[in-house]
C-alpha cells in the first residue's frame, strides 16, 4: 500500500499529520494515544508471527529464512501501516511471504493458504480474550486501584479494542486483506478466476472504501458485537468461578 510514492516523501507526509493530530488532540487525546501504542504493537507482532509460525509449520521455510519467525515487534511493524492503525484505527502489518510450492503437509495447498491467513486474525481474537481476563482480574482482584493499576488496566483495555479490530478488519473479504484469501478456499473455480482478473479493480474499491471512511461504517458494527461477545463470554466465566 501507497509504496508507489516515494517512502522518504511519504514519511514526511504522516509525520506532519502526526504532529497535526498531536496537537489537536489536547492532554487527554495525547495520553490515550500512548496507552494505545502497547496494544498496537502487540497486536501486530502477533498476528504476523501467527501467519509465519503457521506457514513454517507447513512446511514453508520462507518466513523463517526471512527472520520473521520472531516475536520481535522490528521484524513485524510497518511504519506506515503502524501510524495508521495508531491515528485512523485501521492499518497493518510487514506482509509475511509464503512459497505454498513448499508446504510439506498432508492437506491441500489452498487449506494450508487458507490456515495460514485465518492464523493472524485468530490470534487476535484468542489475544482480545486474554486480555479481557487479565482486565476483569484487576477490576475484581484490585477493587482500590492506585494511578499505576489504572493505567495498566486502561492499557489493557485498549489493546483489546486494537486485537478485535484488526482481527475483524482483516476478515475483510477484499484483496490484500487476510479475508480475501481465507474466503478463496470456498470459491468455485470461476469465481477464483473473476476474482484472480478483477483483484486490482477490487483493491481500488478496498481504498475508497478506507479512504472515505465507509469501511469504517460497515466494520464498526462487526467490531462491537465481537466486543460485546468477548466481554459476556469472560464475564461468564468470572461468574462461574467466582
Amino acid at each position: 500500500m501507497f509504496y508507489n510514492i516515494d517512502k522518504k516523501t511519504l514519511y514526511i507526509i504522516l509525520g506532519v499529520v502526526a504532529l497535526l493530530s498531536i496537537l489537536s488532540m489536547g492532554t487527554a487525546g495525547i495520553m490515550m494515544t500512548l496507552l494505545t501504542l502497547p496494544g498496537v504493537i502487540l497486536a501486530i507482532t502477533f498476528h504476523e508471527f501467527a501467519h509465519a509460525y503457521t506457514a513454517d509449520k507447513f512446511g514453508d521455510t520462507t518466513p523463517r529464512s526471512q527472520g520473521r519467525l520472531t516475536l520481535d515487534p522490528a521484524s513485524h511493524l510497518d511504519p506506515i501501516g503502524f501510524f495508521l492503525l495508531v491515528f485512523t484505527n485501521i492499518g497493518w502489518g510487514k506482509p509475511v511471504q509464503i512459497n505454498p510450492n513448499n508446504f510439506t503437509s498432508n492437506k491441500s495447498r489452498s487449506t494450508c493458504e487458507m490456515l495460514v491467513s485465518l492464523a493472524g486474525p485468530l490470534t487476535n481474537f484468542i489475544l482480545a480474550i486474554i486480555l479481557t481476563i487479565i482486565y476483569y482480574a484487576l477490576s475484581i482482584f484490585i477493587p482500590n486501584p492506585n494511578n499505576i493499576i489504572q493505567i495498566i488496566s486502561t492499557t489493557v483495555f485498549y489493546a483489546i479494542a486494537v486485537n478485535i479490530g484488526l482481527g475483524v478488519f482483516n476478515l475483510i473479504p477484499i484483496p490484500p486483506l487476510d479475508g480475501e484469501k481465507i474466503f478463496r478456499k470456498f470459491l468455485p473455480y470461476k469465481a477464483l478466476e473473476w476474482l484472480d482478473r478483477n483483484e486490482n479493480i477490487l483493491y481500488m474499491i478496498f481504498m475508497i472504501l478506507w479512504i472515505t471512511g465507509l469501511l469504517s461504517k460497515v466494520v464498526a458494527p462487526v467490531i462491537n458485537v465481537v466486543y460485546v461477545l468477548i466481554f459476556k463470554l469472560v464475564g461468564t466465566i468470572f461468574s462461574i468461578f467466582m
